[in-house]
């Protein structure tokens, strides 16, 4: 059995688990559809001006794949950044009830055992082929339905089939980790305000229940014992749900595999964006060696909370939440807790992708899985750099061995000085972090980097950014240096016509992109080779977005 964990996911099967997230996916019903502005691009837009191509946009965290957390149900649970890396991975299994389930039906533990066998601890995710409904999704006919095809967003969102009475209770003795589902919500939607959205689809629902197990809807699920259930033992118990969830998960019916949410680590909201994915074993390992490796390994979360509190880029808009639901709003306590979001991605940790500055180049969610994961090398250059002072390939190959095709972290130390340090300081985070060298591009594309990471709010040298202007007090200070150094003033080293933004500029075209704002973990790891893994949502019209980082060491 290998215990190189490099070697071993490197070789694994990896299959993406999520939905493509657009400006035309469905959000829940009522809530904020994704709303995408670019408020700035490369030569000047109305709102943000130029320099790059920068955008705004809106969303509720129910919209696409995404991870509910406790705090939808109870307030006073933890928050999504609270939930530890341990909690939205392990080992679990995909089961396919899709023959057995129809429009408003109801599934049982039954049904989900005569599958698959469900372990205690378990990420269990059900298949009940609704995600056929998705809005990415081809057609599907029906002769009796208005325009001769089922209507995808009551299909995915309204009419899907949810839990039997008992099936929660099962789920909490089972200890599991997550249910996750390929449809709107984990819940049954008639056990939801949409009962009360769209009465004639909850008269329907009725109607077949009556049909089924001759009782009423409220006979079935009591109102009061269901919201004890839902609202306060399930959240208290830890169980969290996963939503909305597609891609290649057809693939793995009824099949096990190591299961992986990559929730971003949103402070203030009930719910968040997720990339899940799902790792299988390399061909000639047993599965059973596999989830033992991978329960063995060392893992480390290296995104830093993702807060109205975390400040933002230069000219960007900060973070900006709504709550337009809370728990006790709606009829008989069937409410939650939900926020609309507003914000531009250049804050908190995330990854810069090809369109930010390169506006041909792949979107975020034209970017295979694939791309985000593999071979690292971690450079910890933390004893060799000093406020605006510049790194060289030099100093990251004296600290790691560099591959050619890796993923590079460049480790500063500068992660210390963010905003949820105790030594935050976030002038010096911002501003006066150092920067790459004239040559470091260049070094790049030849060693042919995957992609590259920083543990500080910029890849660039801030004076090689508007920062230079914004701030001219650091930038005669980081030119002085520069010629006490290299006998070069700035303008003779990193002529603008060719090293400004030199990382997105000259880098950003040949798909070499990069994250920002990594942390965390970070701060405790050595420099060496890891496998990496950045799981950020799936938004085919996004240039940029936040992410979930994951570090497994060598």
């Amino acid at each position: 059995m290998s215990k190189n964990m490099i070697e071993l996911l490197s070789k694994s099967k990896w299959y993406d688990l999520t939905q493509p997230l657009s400006i035309f996916t469905p959000p829940w019903p009522g809530e904020m559809p994704l709303q995408v502005h670019f408020f700035k691009r490369v030569t000047g837009s109305y709102h943000g001006g130029q320099g790059a191509n920068g955008q705004l946009i809106e969303w509720s965290n129910n919209t696409g794949t995404h991870l509910v957390g406790p705090t939808a149900f109870h307030s006073g649970m933890r928050k999504i950044a609270d939930i530890p890396l341990q909690d939205i991975t392990g080992e679990g299994v995909i089961a396919d009830i899709s023959d057995a389930v129809s429009d408003y039906s109801l599934y049982t533990p039954e049904m989900i055992e005569k599958k698959v066998k469900v372990k205690e601890g378990d990420i269990l995710v059900i298949y009940t082929g609704y995600s056929r409904y998705g809005y990415d999704q081809p057609d599907v006919k029906n002769p009796d339905a208005q325009g001769g095809i089922d209507n995808k967003e009551f299909s995915y969102l309204v009419r899907h089939p949810g839990p039997a009475p008992g099936f929660f209770e099962w789920a909490l003795e089972k200890k599991l980790k997550v249910i996750g589902v390929d449809c709107g919500c984990a819940e049954h939607p008639m056990n939801t305000n949409i009962r009360y959205m769209h009465d004639r689809e909850f008269k329907k629902a009725e109607a077949k229940l009556k049909e089924t197990h001759g009782k009423t809807w409220d006979e079935m699920f009591p109102v009061d014992e269901y919201y004890k259930l839902t609202h306060q033992t399930m959240p208290k118990a830890g169980l969290l749900l996963a939503e909305s969830l597609g891609g290649q998960i057809k693939e793995l019916v009824n099949q096990r595999a190591w299961i992986v949410i990559g929730a971003i680590p949103f402070c203030e909201v009930e719910s968040a964006w997720s990339r899940v994915a799902a790792v299988q074993a390399p061909d000639g390992m047993s599965e059973e060696d596999f989830f033992t490796a991978m329960n063995e390994s060392e893992v480390y979360d290296l995104s830093i909370p993702f807060s109205v509190q975390t400040p933002q880029w230069a000219n960007y808009i900060p973070l900006i939440l709504q709550y337009t639901k809370r728990v006790g709003g709606q009829y008989f306590g069937l409410g939650r807790n939900n926020a609309h979001c507003k914000a531009s991605f250049h804050l908190s940790t995330h990854m810069d992708g090809e369109p930010h500055f390169h506006s041909a180049g792949r979107t975020i969610g034209q970017t295979p899985l694939d791309y985000w994961m593999g071979p690292a090398a971690i450079a910890d250059i933390s004893e060799l750099v000093s406020d605006t002072s510049v790194y060289s390939p030099e100093m990251i190959e004296s600290v790691v061995e560099v591959k050619e095709g890796d993923i590079l972290l460049i480790k500063t130390g500068y992660s210390k000085y963010g905003w949820n340090s105790p030594e935050s300081d976030e002038f010096r985070y911002m501003i006066r972090h150092p920067g790459p060298s004239p040559d470091f591009a260049k070094w790049c594309f030849d060693k042919k980097i995957k992609w590259l990471g920083i543990d500080c709010v910029a890849m660039e040298h801030p004076m090689n950014t508007i920062q230079r202007l914004f701030h001219p007090k650091t930038f005669e200070e980081a030119n002085q240096k520069l010629i006490d150094k290299y006998g070069k003033d700035w303008d003779e080293m990193y002529p603008l016509d060719k090293y400004y933004q030199d990382m997105h500029l000259n880098l950003f075209p040949h798909g070499i992109v990069h994250a920002e704002n990594l942390g965390k973990d970070l701060e405790k790891l050595e420099a060496g080779r890891y496998f990496i893994g950045c799981f950020l949502q799936r938004g085919m019209e996004l240039a940029s977005c936040w992410a979930r980082f994951v570090a497994w060491k060598e």
